[in-house]
């Protein structure tokens, strides 16, 4: 089970990567594919917490429900902006999902 749990936070962690990577490409190089980054990443990292926290419940770890549901929520805002960026490539479409992917780390690190 340690190796499943460290295979997804590997996954989670590539995803945020993923969506800082693909924010970058579209900012600084303006790369056709880089909304298509941003939006695997994105549901990467959707796909792999859910898991991550199932198996913390499953476990029976202690879970902060209220830092797992604000984590959510930035998580969905992520994934639509993600979205609405791969119809339409734009810049501030761009910058939105790496600050917001931003924010789910500072929330992840910091909310103890």
């Amino acid at each position: 089970m340690d190796l499943i749990h460290s295979l997804l936070v590997f996954l989670h962690l590539l995803g945020m990567a993923g969506i800082i990577a693909g924010f970058l490409m579209q900012v600084i190089t303006d790369s056709a594919k880089a909304p298509k980054v941003i939006l695997h990443s994105s549901l990467l990292q959707l796909v792999t917490g859910l898991v991550l926290v199932g198996l913390a419940e499953m476990g029976g770890d202690a879970v902060d429900h209220v830092k797992i549901g604000v984590k959510l929520v930035v998580a969905l805002a992520v994934t639509a902006v993600a979205v609405l960026n791969a119809r339409k490539p734009a810049a501030r479409l761009g910058i939105a999902a790496g600050a917001l992917a931003v924010l789910n780390v500072a929330v992840a690190v910091f909310w103890q």
